[in-house]
């Protein structure tokens, strides 16, 4: 059994060299999700959050494929430890996707309809795209200028997918 000490050194490590990156773009894709839901069925919010979740999950494992495939198998048969790594390596594509998820979930406590439920997911998808950046940033040590610059880079980039949800829905 391995020693407490050795378990929070790892932990710490991980923490240290992780990788924001994955949230980033997961919180990008929350929101292409949420833009691009269109009609939803009987029960929209719970097609929205399995659509939010599901196409998170679709990612997730096809980003550890390709990092398994594109660059541990090329030099080495992959052992259980190289799997797992990678499934935690990748794991913040599908974890951004739960945060817009809750919001659709709390939406109708809050008296949401469909419409204000749609961007209330998207305004939290976007929050996470920019607040992931600038914790990377942060965490590697950037300049509060630094910071500011990826933030605002997000924000726009939020802005973008909003600008496409207003010009395709109207």
């Amino acid at each position: 059994m391995p020693r407490t000490e050795d378990v929070a050194a790892r932990r710490a490590e991980r923490r240290e060299h992780a990788d924001y990156t994955g949230a980033v773009y997961g919180s990008m894709l929350a929101a292409s999700v949420i833009v691009g839901a269109g009609d939803l069925g009987r029960f929209p919010r719970l097609e929205l959050i399995a659509l939010l979740l599901l196409t998170g999950a679709v990612f997730w494992v096809a980003h550890v494929h390709a990092t398994l495939f594109g660059e541990r198998l090329a030099q080495r048969s992959p052992t259980r430890r190289i799997v797992l790594r990678a499934c935690r390596d990748e794991w913040p594509i599908l974890k951004a996707a739960i945060p817009p998820a809750v919001a659709v979930a709390v939406s109708p406590l809050l008296g949401l309809d469909m419409a204000g439920t749609l961007w209330l997911a998207l305004g939290v998808a976007i929050a996470g795209q920019i607040g992931w950046s600038a914790a990377a940033a942060h965490r590697v040590g950037a300049s509060w200028r630094q910071v500011a610059v990826t933030a605002t880079v997000n924000l726009l980039l939020g802005l973008l997918i909003v600008g496409f949800k207003l010009l395709l829905t109207h």
